[in-house]
């Protein structure tokens, strides 16, 4: 099983007071709340978290793209992977995603993967997301109904970038280009390993499934309210013929460890309570524009995650005390809390129950600050971790890992004496 450290990157200064006096962290969050000085440090921080994670010996270090909110700092994961990029040396950089329809023209998406690619000898993870409707229809100004039309042309121009060899035309109903060539073109052949990050939409399974890619659940709420999304893409699979291969699947949990099981709940209650009652206090006229979700998924009855909260948040300010207490969080499953022993009996239970073999950990959530989420990674990297590897590997091949360049191939930086 891979083991990769997950950053949501959240602004962790919001006032105590912020879903009382504020309607939505996300599109209309009130632009004053943001403190660029503060930021510079949560920016350098966070990064310092993330080469740390590579350091601790995590199979992979994940980012992703969101827009106008404080719930995550990144509307270019691409400059935080770039940073990255130099920064380590092994982790596989997982960038969760861009968001393919916001990009004008989309073969700006092609070139800054295969730059990242490259830099990285080989190490890269593409992640194409769909994109919340925060993001894409009122942050970007996308048009629901047109969003996954956009996307899966968005999607077709970049792999023929990295595919094609020639200078091609490509004529799209919302991209034509007449001289596409690309420059650089990515190390990986045919091209980086494609993650579909889903919040539980039929259609993205489908699509998973036709193209061969891992789709990876970035849950919010934990691995008891997610199984139903995984037992229905596992079905789905076999309905379409294809294997249970664990790694075609990935999951996000939110972990916290410690010494002792009191210990740990003590630590992790104040980072989950401000994660769960302010990085997730959305305002429901965001989460759902018509035609955003497809008639199919409808049918399907599967709630997407985003309109899950948006509910949640909507009922906090009916019913004061409608968000989960802490207590909750952890018996619900949204985050699991403990000794190591006792995370790493979890963990593998979720993995093999939920048959899921590429495992994203959120060790920094909320307003954690740096020396806990420095512990936390390090306890789960020391104590969790080795009881978890191998896991799978023994009976299925990870198809959808990066094949970087031997060591011995790769440029390092160098010292230069004037």
């Amino acid at each position: 099983m891979k083991q990769l450290w997950f950053h949501l990157m959240p602004y962790t200064d919001l006032p105590p007071s912020f879903t009382e006096e504020h309607d939505s962290v996300w599109v209309d969050i009130d632009a004053k709340l943001f403190d660029p000085e503060k930021a510079h440090g949560m920016y350098n921080d966070f990064l310092d978290e993330l080469e740390f994670a590579e350091q601790q010996g995590f199979d992979g270090i994940c980012c992703n793209e969101h827009h106008s909110n404080g719930y995550g700092l990144m509307p270019s994961p691409n400059v935080i992977a770039a940073a990255l990029s130099r920064r380590t040396s092994k982790a596989a950089l997982c960038v969760m995603g861009n968001s393919l329809a916001l990009y004008n023209p989309p073969t700006r998406v092609a070139e800054e993967f295969a730059m990242l690619d490259v830099i990285s000898g080989g190490r890269l993870i593409a992640g194409f997301p769909v994109g919340t409707p925060f993001d894409t229809c009122y942050a970007y100004s996308q048009n629901p109904s047109m969003l996954r039309s956009r996307y899966y042309e968005a999607h077709d121009l970049v792999k023929q970038c990295w595919t094609d060899e020639s200078t091609f035309a490509f004529n799209g109903r919302y991209n034509q280009q007449g001289w596409v060539n690309p420059w650089p073109r990515p190390l990986q052949k045919p091209h980086p390993p494609i993650w579909i990050p889903g919040g539980g939409s039929v259609e993205t399974w489908h699509w998973c499934a036709e193209m061969d890619y891992v789709y990876a659940y970035l849950s919010y709420f934990g691995y008891k309210a997610g199984r139903a999304t995984l037992d229905g893409f596992w079905e789905e699979m076999e309905r379409l013929g294809k294997d249970r291969n664990p790694f075609r699947a990935g999951f996000l949990q939110f972990v916290g460890v410690a010494d002792t099981e009191e210990e740990a709940l003590k630590l992790y209650r104040e980072p989950a309570e401000y994660f769960y009652n302010r990085c997730l206090h959305v305002d429901p006229r965001w989460a759902n524009p018509p035609g955003y979700i497809t008639e199919a998924t409808v049918r399907s009855k599967v709630v997407s995650q985003v309109q899950q909260a948006a509910v949640k948040a909507a009922q906090k300010v009916i019913e004061e005390h409608a968000m989960p207490t802490f207590e909750e969080m952890v018996d619900k499953g949204y985050v699991i809390i403990g000794s190591p022993d006792q995370v790493a009996e979890k963990l593998r239970e979720v993995a093999v129950e939920l048959n899921v073999g590429q495992m994203m950990l959120l060790l920094q959530f909320g307003n954690m600050n740096k020396d806990l989420a420095y512990y936390n990674t390090e306890m789960y990297a020391q104590k969790v971790k080795p009881q978890l590897d191998g896991l799978f590997e023994d009976e299925w091949e990870n198809r959808w890992w990066p094949q970087p360049l031997d060591t011995a191939k790769r440029a390092t930086p160098r010292e230069v004496t004037l």
